[in-house]
């Protein structure tokens, strides 16, 4: 038996591949490659192509599209990762060294973080303090220090205390109506629509709960009253204070994942079967518990996570299945080059400018080379073209770094 399961341990020098061509893949759409398919609409305006052109546009608030998944696949996939990286620094240096590699990363993430804001471009109080990056350093702090010192039990009841403390306090817990109209039950059907906290009435005395409206809401409130700085959405951030918490859990799951794919319990064969399946699983519940607490990326409501969660687990699966069963690995390489680097590739797009890759790529196809694709192949082939170098561009410099074996480590 000890043999038998020696032989289903993956080996600390075994890479898997397909972990980093799903980073890529993940990475591919925040780059540009949803702009190739909203150009690919524009020329076309047809059902199959506005289907898919919603799909790499967020859901405005409750909902699930594909774009959705792109994040809290990212942090899930971080967890993944976590496994394998802390485990050789554990059993080589110990316990202390883990720490501090948590820490030490960590902290420099949520100061890579502020910058990518835009850091002290703007006076105080027009600086965002939480954001994308801000929340994958949390994230990954959180997890990486709760796998070092707890086992997979603790693990899993702390993961189950977060998603059904954040549905209770979300539920039960009465805040103010800020909206400046009376609260009542024809008047919270509504969705708010107020960019600016002063135009909030939050000094009103009539208590809701339950609510899961965008903008009144306990964590969107939670974020007016006492998140400082700039908030993305103008009255609440989307990776504000109280949604953190469910967040945590979605680097959880990637860590649950990562324990299994590196103890490998069952053949190697039926792997990729059983992310797949525990991954419907998870989906599953997620939407059956939509009945009752709505799948809001937002308010990164615990139905989102076990969604979004369910389906990174899918994905890991099938490209595990392709990339490191079947080695059929020609098709993912461009994923695999951005996988590898995805930092330094997310930074090089914000510091560009504007719309990173996709701006250079406008100062080469954009003037005269647009409108003659416009005026002599078909209306709108201009911005398909510009869409189509923005990708061949963070490709071609994703594939730089990775030959040159340039890769940003935190």
């Amino acid at each position: 038996m000890a043999d038998t399961n020696n032989s289903r341990t993956m080996p600390e020098s075994q890479r898997l591949t397909s972990l980093d061509a799903l980073r890529g893949f993940d990475m591919f759409w925040i780059l540009g490659a949803d702009s190739f398919v909203a150009a690919v609409h524009e020329m076309g305006h047809n059902p199959v192509t506005k289907f898919f052109a919603e799909q790499v546009d967020h859901a405005e608030w409750a909902g699930f599209r594909f774009y959705d998944l792109i994040f809290p696949m990212f942090v899930f996939i971080m967890g993944v990762s976590t496994v394998f990286s802390l485990t050789k620094i554990i059993e080589r240096e110990g316990r202390a060294a883990a720490v501090k590699r948590v820490l030490k990363r960590g902290v420099l993430l949520f100061i890579v973080a502020l910058i990518y804001s835009g850091g002290f471009t703007n006076p105080w109080p027009d600086m965002r303090l939480m954001g994308v990056l801000n929340r994958i350093a949390i994230c990954y702090t959180f997890g990486g220090l709760l796998f070092i010192f707890c086992n997979v039990r603790v693990m899993a009841a702390v993961a189950a205390a977060l998603l059904l403390g954040y549905w209770a306090l979300l539920a039960q817990v009465p805040f103010p109506d800020v909206r400046p109209t009376p609260g009542g039950d024809a008047v919270i059907t509504r969705e708010a629509g107020f960019k600016s906290v002063d135009q909030l009435n939050m000094n009103s005395t009539v208590m809701i709960k339950g609510s899961y409206i965008q903008g009144v809401n306990l964590a969107n409130y939670i974020d007016q009253k006492y998140l400082p700085g700039r908030k993305y959405d103008g009255t609440y951030d989307p990776e504000g204070i109280l949604s953190t918490m469910p967040a945590l859990v979605t680097g959880l799951l990637g860590i649950f994942t990562g324990l299994f794919l590196r103890s490998r319990p069952v053949p190697v064969v039926n792997t990729a079967l059983c992310l797949i399946g525990a991954g419907a699983l998870s989906a599953a519940l997620g939407w059956t518990w939509n009945l009752e607490l709505p799948v809001i990326k937002k308010l990164w409501t615990s139905s989102y996570v076990l969604v979004a969660g369910g389906y990174a687990a899918m994905l890991l699966g099938l490209f595990y299945y392709l990339v490191d069963v079947k080695k059929w690995r020609t098709w993912c390489q461009p994923f695999i080059w951005i996988g590898m680097n995805p930092i330094t590739l997310y930074l090089t797009s914000n510091f560009l400018g504007g719309l990173g890759f996709e701006k250079l790529a406008r100062r080469l196809t954009g003037g005269p080379v647009k409108a003659f694709f416009d005026a002599h192949v078909a209306a709108g082939c201009g911005e398909l073209v510009s869409a189509l170098v923005g990708v061949l561009l963070f490709i071609w410099f994703a594939r730089f770094l990775y030959q040159r074996k340039i890769f940003l480590r935190l």
